[in-house]
Formats: C-alpha cells, structure tokens, sequence
C-alpha cells in the first residue's frame, strides 16, 4: 500500500511513513494510491462483530507492512479500552427512520478520540521500534488538540504543541488541553481563530529546515491514519442497520470535512451509502461551496458550535483531488488561489462533487431550537455540534435510514446547551474535578517565529 500527495509532486510513501509526516513536502495531503475495496460478504460478515474486530477489517488493508496482524489488533484492543460504552459507537433511535450515531463515549468526550486513540499507539509502536522522537504540532478548533493530548501523553518519544485559539473554544475544551500535568504536552493559545492556527501549523511544515531541527510529524486530519480510523464507525453503524443489504444514509456536522471524508472512503470500499450530507453552521463556506461551486473565505464568526467556526476546511483538498480525477496540478494551483481568498471549481469536477455530497446548515437559533426539540421529543441531549447535524438531516430524510453523527458529548458545551434547555449537562464522574484542576496556558501572538521559538525553547 502505497500513499500520494494531492498536490502530486511530493515522495510517494508507505503508510508508516505517511502517518509519521502528516503533511506531505509539496503542501498536499496523502491519500492512498488505490482505494481498497471488501466484498460484500466480508461486509456482511461484519454483524454482531465488536467494535475492535471491525477496525481491524476495515483498517488492515491500508496499513501494509507497517504492523503486522497480531500487532496490529493488540494496538487496536489498547486504543478503544478506555471507552465508556462496551458498544464504543452506540446507535440511538430518534425516530422510526432516524438514528444518533454516539461518537463521544472516548476520555475526551468527542469523535476525535476515535482517530486519536489508535494514532497513538501506532506513533507509540513504530517510534519505539525505530528509536526516533519526534515533535508533533497540531492546530484545534476545540477537540481535536484535547483528543492529541490525551492520547500522547507521558509518551517518551513525542513532545505535543496544540495550538487553539485564545478565547474561542469551550471552557471544558480548554481545560482538557491545559490541565494535564506532564512535561511531554503543551497547550498554546494563539491570539487569532482557528483558520490562523492552522496556517501556522502549515508554515511549519512547509519550513523544511524547521520541519527537520525539530522532527515535526502532525494529528491534525491532515494526518491519513486520523481520517482512515474515521471510516471504521461508517461500517460499524451501517452493518448494525442492515448493510450491505440495504442503503444508508449519513448527516455529517463538520467544519474541516474530515469526518464526512472518511464516510467517502468508506462508499469507495463498497459500503452502501446513499447520501452523504455536509451539516454546517452560519460559518457555511462547505454548504456555500456545495451550492455554487465557488470556495471563497468570508470570515469566521463565533458560534455556539465552535468547533465548526472554521473557513479553510483541510480535508476539503482530498475531495478536490478525486473530483479532479486525481489531477494534483490542478488541486494545487486551487489551493494557491485560495491563498488570495478563493477559487472556483471547474464544472466537471463540482458535478462530480455534487453527486457525492449534499448540504445544509444551520442558524443560531435552529441550533438552540434542535437542543431544546431533541430532548423534549426524544430524551437525547445534544451538543452543538450534533444539534446542527439533526437539524440539516431532518430536511434530507426520505424512505433510506438515516444516521446522524453525534460528534461531541453536551457536557463539553454546558453554556449552550443549558441556555437551550435549562439543563447544565453534567460531566461524566471520571472527569467532575476538571474545573478544579490547576492550568497550564501559554498564550503567544499570531506570530509564526513566536510560536516556532516556544517549541524550540521546549524541547531543548
């Protein structure tokens, strides 16, 4: 198995490398070469199997040489222990052809955990085995840099900058990040939104001379292994519904478009999906692109979703690059024009587009109203984030089954889901003294030497 860049000019790699380098040297994103496809009777085969058995299946054609099988299950056992359902992704009937897909049973509470907690361990295993360290930087818009610190740690062979913006993520997602007390982790406030701490961390990577001093890998989702974990709960979720027997359809709240990328992938490995439906909130530079074919940023306003507040969504250029028949010249002067605000997609390629995807979004208020609708007519209490997913589905439902993703538990946004519903969602036992629990903040400029300098003076 072998992984290309979507800018088409960088080293093709194995997986193990990929997932070490996270961000390949022509600025792409790695995919891979070919797409692995299951039958439908190893599909089949796949209910009443666990959670564990089914990452396993799903997982194991990508991964090469990298681990061998035994190895490879023993790091998948160890990723998802930790989880607080038996299920790890229990399915929730809303209504007779709705269903809540619960992402957020992992130790932090949110999907990310899903990815993070395997991509930990293989990081774990592969830098043990080969004696190297590395520095891994990643930006957040809120769970994504609690999920990374989480799961590295105390390891010794990794140091972990999570770059966030100062002031726009929520208080339990900030002290998830600056409350663990270990020397290897470091939580950084950028004074800025979530789009600049993702520009420095690619400014890093496409710093050479800094990428090599400091061994600079990344979790972001520009990391593949982080989106090909992703595709596990798709198959999981599907299969319990009646798949491959039957369609099923899926509603993705997202901002980076990783999570409704991996629902992708898992079409393309011959899941049968029928919709696949990008929910966004006013921030609607997907749902805006979706519609008119032009991508063009407008500024991120904050909302009660945070973690959607985003306008250079990431996993976006993966969908460029199939839509573009793989075409990476073409993916890369796109996103250099996007470096002057936007681009337009060609028509071939927004058709191609507008036959994976579907879109919506959802307002303030029709967030606040779906918090408060949800738990009054079927006991759910949502996040956010899910409440904006349950929202646009409700306007894609039709006789196919449909499957929104919860992507965050509500005790990670207790202000907007009690303003909702005048209920303060409680945090799980394992987690009730966070807010007694001392912090450790560094906050720096929206200055890339700034930032570079804290890393260096750190892990020296």
């Amino acid at each position: 198995m072998r992984y290309i860049s979507t800018r088409g000019k960088a080293p093709v790699l194995t997986f193990e490398e990929a997932m070490l380098t996270g961000l390949a040297r022509d600025g792409g994103l790695y995919v891979p070469e070919t797409i692995p496809t299951l039958t439908q009777g190893q599909i089949a085969a796949m209910a009443g199997q666990s959670y564990e058995d089914i990452a396993f299946a799903v997982m194991r054609p990508f991964i090469g040489d990298t681990f061998t099988d035994a190895e490879f299950k023993t790091l998948i056992t160890k990723a998802y222990a930790g989880f607080g359902h038996a299920a790890r992704a229990p399915l929730v009937q809303l209504d007779s052809n709705h269903f809540l897909l619960e992402l957020f049973h992992g130790p932090t509470l949110a999907f990310k955990d899903f990815a993070m907690q395997i991509i930990g361990q293989m990081f774990e295993a592969a830098l043990t085995r080969s004696g190297k360290r590395v520095t891994i930087v990643g930006a957040t818009s809120g769970d994504t840099g609690s999920a990374a610190i989480e799961a590295f740690r105390g390891l010794d062979a990794v140091d972990v900058f999570i770059l966030y913006p100062h002031n726009r993520v929520s208080e339990v997602q900030r002290r998830q990040m600056t409350t663990p007390t270990e020397d290897n982790v470091h939580a950084i406030a950028v004074d800025g939104d979530f789009d600049d701490c993702q520009a420095a961390v690619k400014d890093m990577f496409n710093d050479f001379a800094f990428r090599e001093e400091v061994s600079l890998a990344g979790v972001n989702s520009i990391n593949w292994g982080r989106v090909l974990a992703q595709v596990v709960y798709y198959f999981s979720s599907a299969v319990s519904l009646g798949a491959p027997g039957r369609d099923i359809s899926y509603t993705v709240p997202t901002g980076n478009f990783g999570d409704i990328f991996a629902g992708y992938i898992a079409k393309q490995m011959g899941l049968p999906i029928k919709d696949l439906i990008v929910a966004t909130n006013r921030n609607d530079i997907l749902h805006r692109t979706l519609e008119t074919g032009a991508y063009t940023k407008e500024g991120v306003t904050p909302t009660i979703s945070p973690s959607m507040d985003i306008q250079v969504s990431s996993n976006f250029e993966r969908a460029l690059f199939y839509a573009y028949d793989q075409d990476g010249g073409t993916v890369a002067g796109q996103m250099e024009d996007l470096k002057s605000g936007g681009f337009t997609i060609s028509q071939g390629a927004y058709q191609a587009l507008k036959e994976t995807y579907k879109s919506g979004r959802a307002s303030e208020k029709e967030t606040a109203t779906a918090i408060k609708t949800y738990v009054a007519k079927h006991g759910e209490l949502l996040c956010p984030h899910s409440a904006v997913g349950v929202h646009v589905a409700e306007a894609h439902q039709g006789s196919t089954p449909m499957v929104t993703l919860a992507t965050a538990h509500p005790a990670k946004f207790p202000a907007a889901v009690e303003a909702a519903t005048n209920i303060h969602p409680p945090l799980p036992p394992r987690m009730a003294d966070l807010y007694e629990r001392s912090e450790r903040i560094t906050r720096v400029a929206n200055d890339l030497s700034a930032i570079q300098t804290i890393i260096r003076d750190r892990i020296n």
